[in-house]
């Protein structure tokens, strides 16, 4: 469940507190009246389903509490409520499955932001690759696949493509070409350093078949592209995810950009083309699969979730109901 924390102008209380009192899947409504001072008004505290957080959310929105108050919402990992139970079995949907729109809205657009943080872990995770590939190690590659943070921005045009939001969509894309840009000059400059110092010379990218999958595009890098993506969206989206989801949606991205990086520093044109080309291969793979993961999961819910029956989910929720 998601708790939410509205400040409401006292003309507009009254008409809020009716809607959620009989609003599907709220419960445990608290009304603070006059206790807001910036902005001034009443409080609303509520907890509501994640399957139905997003009409009351467009509800309040259309009262106007946004602008003239505020409306905030956290996730709750323990709620022990009768009534919280009862709101989740009859609840349409299954939360785990309801995807929060405003809360996805907001996560992407910081997502699209360049920070200092950003281009930093862009750096380090480029750094980190080019001497996975160096050194010819797979494990070394993974930790830049888990440190890479470009799906951040990707899932923005993802985003910014299923709402048609142009700006959103040239954000977000100029957040990843600088950081590829940001990440490749880094470590081209590393690289620049090693070579003079004499820790790498022409030939340290020859025979090093662990990592070459990097720089050797094919048919399989647009499937694992596309594979990457849709888990990718779904890590965002989905109640439930796994950390570890990070380590594929990076794959052959950040490791691409290392080995451009060193093949530029080493001119090693040849093998640059085949860098630039996994990388393109990948980030165009990754934004065709997440966004039709997105457009999917809003088709589906609104065709399907939302239409779930009652007396059937409490059968499956409990076990006395369905017989076991």
């Amino acid at each position: 469940m998601l708790h939410l924390r509205v400040i409401s102008p006292p003309s507009h209380t009254t008409e809020a507190v009716a809607y959620l009192s009989d609003a599907p899947g709220v419960v445990n409504l608290v009304v603070m009246p006059g206790v807001a001072s910036r902005p001034q008004g009443d409080v609303l505290l509520f907890d509501v389903t994640r399957e139905t957080a997003n009409d009351v959310i467009d509800r309040l929105k259309e009262m106007g509490l946004h602008k003239s108050g505020s409306i905030a919402a956290e996730k709750l990992d323990l709620v022990l409520s009768d009534a919280a139970d009862r709101a989740e079995a009859e609840a349409p949907g299954q939360p785990d499955d309801a995807v929060v729109w405003e809360e996805l809205a907001q996560r992407v657009a910081d997502d699209s932001q360049m920070t200092w943080a950003y281009f930093a872990f862009f750096a380090i995770a480029t750094q980190i690759a080019a001497i996975a590939v160096v050194i010819n190690s797979p494990i070394v590659l993974v930790g830049a696949m888990v440190l890479g943070p470009e799906f951040g921005p990707i899932s923005a045009v993802c985003f910014g493509l299923l709402r048609r939001d142009l700006r959103l969509i040239g954000r977000a894309s100029r957040t990843v070409v600088a950081g590829f840009g940001v990440g490749i000059a880094v470590t081209f400059v590393c690289a620049l350093v090693s070579y003079a110092l004499d820790w790498i010379g022409p030939t340290s990218l020859d025979s090093h078949a662990s990592v070459e999958f990097i720089v050797k595009p094919d048919r399989w890098s647009f499937i694992v592209a596309l594979l990457a993506g849709a888990a990718g969206v779904l890590s965002i989206t989905a109640a439930k995810s796994s950390a570890l989801i990070g380590v594929f949606i990076s794959v052959t991205t950040v490791p691409a950009a290392g080995y451009a990086a060193l093949a530029i520093a080493l001119g090693r044109w040849g093998d640059l083309g085949g860098s630039v080309a996994q990388v393109a291969i990948n980030v165009t793979g990754m934004i065709i699969s997440g966004t039709a993961t997105l457009y999917a999961q809003r088709v589906l819910w609104a065709r399907y979730g939302a239409r779930y029956p009652t007396q059937l989910r409490r059968k499956l929720k409990d076990p006395h109901l369905s017989g076991g």
